[in-house]
């Protein structure tokens, strides 16, 4: 089998109107010879870029996006301000651009404010930063990316795609002590959430494509906003409401590596003037792991924040149905990220109907945990990655969730390795793949820190990985149901079981989740009723 079997064609993307997928004169949608690399943990992410932005000098182009940005988080210690990084970059004559959803207001948790002084602070120094909110009603900009391209030494260029935003709260490493620069969580997290997340570093061809991505909004001649008063205050306070024409494309980096990647995403049907570049918005997201999980014979092993909505897991279930033999293991956060008397049931519903589902397809062949750090404290999942029968990996902005299949503006990439690991003589999926060696690497390293199996080899076989979560797990909570009596036993997971819900909570989150809201908590009327 090939790359083909596990990645989506041309006209499997469903969006001809995207530049990404004729970007190349053989066709493809795709690019190979690249060189991925996980970045586990935001303090491991913070501090690569950091180093790669204090290389860049004059001519040099920095691009990013971003759902929200905190200018004063500290990438690694005092004087890294992201802020001041970036405006400290674009004084030397590097051309930074930036997109930045502009949210909600803040006294509903989101980042308005936030976002509204990063971008000023960039602007003041010299660089472009937009505040965009060219998206369906209640939806989001949630892409997380950043291009560093390097005027005449392409050796260097990089791109960082995942799940990490550059704001509070991200900061944090295996330990999971939490970000010192914090924002509040549910009371279970404490002062300090402990979080767990996931970028990936890419080299090669594919920064090319992530470029492309960026452009294709940044070019997009829809105002930033249709709001009128909006779009007045911005007239008033001389706001940047255009964007500035960007410097040309250069070639993409030369082939580097052994990774074909393929960029995923999501964008919704805008109303009224949709998108140039997806004119019908796009759902390649959900259609590429759709193809891949008609693969999956042997491990699902998922990493998510929500695992939200029937609708969403409805391609997981199948995949169980079809194949007896087939487990699915995924990590969530244990308490949802708000725990108010309606932020909780309208938090969990959508989670318990999607972990329903799979059990009623998968029966014992599904297991979800959640995290703990050491001293107990649940750790909040983050990340959004997805491992098939160690061949298909993904990492990306992406939650198993409707708003990121269908309503949120989302991207992910998907990694085939044309290498297969030598640990693995038999391919775990039985259909001739092998197991690839970036997908195994990926999963075992999340894996090993979860289990602190140490030698990651143990964690290879996918039966004995699932068995050795369910023991890891079994331990712990019994340590805990014990009193804490003797050694903590080794490893961070406990089984996750939902939170229970009162009498009134249920009574409200019944008709709420009928009547108003879908299980993602967006009113109906703004749920996208095609299939994917």
């Amino acid at each position: 089998m090939t790359r083909a079997d596990w990645l989506l064609a041309p006209a499997e993307r469903g969006n001809p109107a995207t530049r990404l997928d004729r970007r190349r004169p053989d066709g493809e949608a795709w690019s190979r010879g690249n060189r991925a690399r996980p970045l586990v943990h935001g303090a491991t992410y913070f501090a690569e870029l950091l180093a790669a932005v204090r290389a860049m000098g004059p001519g040099d182009l920095l691009l990013f996006t971003d759902w929200r940005g905190d200018p004063d988080e500290r990438l690694d210690g005092p004087g890294s301000e992201i802020g001041s990084v970036l405006c400290r970059a674009a004084e030397r004559g590097v051309v930074v651009k930036g997109l930045l959803w502009r949210s909600h207001l803040d006294g509903i948790h989101f980042s308005q404010e936030e976002n509204l002084r990063f971008g000023k602070e960039l602007t003041e120094a010299g660089a472009e930063c937009l505040l965009d909110m060219r998206v369906r009603p209640g939806g989001s900009h949630h892409q997380k990316l950043v291009v560093l391209r390097h005027l005449g030494r392409p050796e260097l260029d990089v791109a960082y795609v995942g799940g990490i935003d550059l704001c509070r709260n991200r900061n944090d490493d295996a330990t999971h002590a939490g970000d010192r620069q914090s924002l509040p969580l549910a009371p279970a997290y404490g002062p300090h959430p402990p979080w767990h997340d996931l970028q990936l570093s890419l080299r090669g061809p594919v920064v090319g494509d992530v470029e492309a991505v960026f452009r294709e909004r940044w070019e997009d001649p829809a105002p930033l906003s249709r709001s009128p008063l909006t779009r007045l205050r911005e007239h008033l306070h001389r706001e940047d409401i255009s964007a500035d024409p960007l410097p040309r494309q250069t070639p993409d980096p030369a082939r580097c590596g052994t990774h074909t990647v393929q960029l995923l995403r999501t964008y919704p049907n805008r109303l009224l003037r949709g998108y140039p570049f997806a004119p019908d918005g796009e759902r390649s997201i959900a259609r590429g792991y759709t193809k891949a999980l008609r693969r999956a014979r042997a491990l699902i092993y998922l990493e998510d924040q929500y695992l939200w909505s029937p609708h969403v897991v409805d391609c997981f279930a199948r995949a169980l149905r079809r194949h007896p033999r087939l487990r699915l293991i995924g990590v969530v956060p244990t308490v949802p990220e708000q725990t108010g008397p309606l932020t909780l049931p309208m938090n969990l519903i959508g989670r318990i109907k999607a972990l329903d589902e799979l059990r009623r397809a998968g029966g014992d062949r599904v297991a979800v945990y959640g995290l703990e750090n050491r001293a107990g404290t649940p750790v909040y999942v983050h990340a959004k990655a997805c491992v098939i029968d160690d061949v298909w990996a993904s990492v990306g902005s992406d939650n198993i969730n409707l708003r990121s299949w269908t309503h949120d503006s989302e991207l992910s990439c998907a990694v085939y390795d044309e290498r297969t690991d030598p640990r693995s003589p038999v391919d775990p999926g039985g259909l001739g793949d092998g197991a690839r060696v970036f997908a195994r690497e990926l999963r075992l390293e999340l894996m090993a820190e979860h289990t602190d199996a140490g030698a990651a080899d143990a964690l290879c076989d996918p039966v004995s990985a699932f068995d050795l979560f369910a023991e890891s797990a079994a331990a712990l909570d019994a340590w805990h149901e014990g009193g804490r009596q003797g050694p903590r036993p080794p490893g961070r997971l406990r089984r996750y079981v939902p939170p229970e819900l009162g009498t009134a909570q249920r009574m409200l989150a019944i008709p709420l989740n009928r009547v108003l809201v879908d299980p993602d908590g967006r009113p109906l009327g703004m749920r996208f009723r095609r299939r994917f």
